[in-house]
């Protein structure tokens, strides 16, 4: 799978899994929430890392030993729900997640300016858009005047005079 990750595109070894399908011996995986809380002890050891699925109607708050989760893909079910970019900012700002947060879903190229501000660092990009155009997302805007999650100053105390 291709993804953006640190505003660039890759080649990404995550594999997606159904949410009552086993994992792989090996491998990065993703599995449910429901799935990494009820196995987190086994699912740790396999070889090869493992990611959880957050849903937008999960909350951050439960995901078991956050700590031991390399990665967190946050799912936008729809463009137009924006649930998934408050469980961004709890996971940063709040729970003080450290690991990689990936949007997935129904993910398009207006969305990842104002999703890296919220603290994800990955995109999966709807099936059909062109992940090498929507690169250029991230330029759109020079400056901004609130304080987010990818940078918590405020304008005036990143202004030198």
């Amino acid at each position: 799978m291709r993804v953006i990750k640190n505003r660039e595109v890759i080649d990404d070894g995550w594999r997606l899994l159904e949410s009552d399908a086993a994992p792989p011996a090996t491998g990065d995986v993703i599995v449910s929430l429901e799935q990494w809380n009820r196995h987190h002890a086994e699912l740790s050891s396999r070889q090869g890392r493992t990611g959880v699925m957050l849903r937008s109607s999960e909350l951050p708050e439960d995901v078991a030993v956050l700590d031991q989760v390399p990665l967190i893909a946050i799912d936008f079910p729809k463009w137009a729900d924006g649930r998934g970019y408050s469980h961004a900012r709890t996971l940063r700002e709040r729970l003080g997640y450290a690991g990689e947060l990936r949007a997935v879903g129904d993910v398009l190229r207006d969305q990842l300016f104002y999703m890296a501000r919220c603290g994800i660092d990955s995109f999966a990009l709807k099936p059909g858009k062109d992940i090498h155009a929507a690169v250029t997302a991230f330029d759109d805007f020079s400056v901004t005047y609130q304080p987010a999650a990818d940078d918590p100053r405020p304008l005036f105390r990143r202004v030198r005079r």
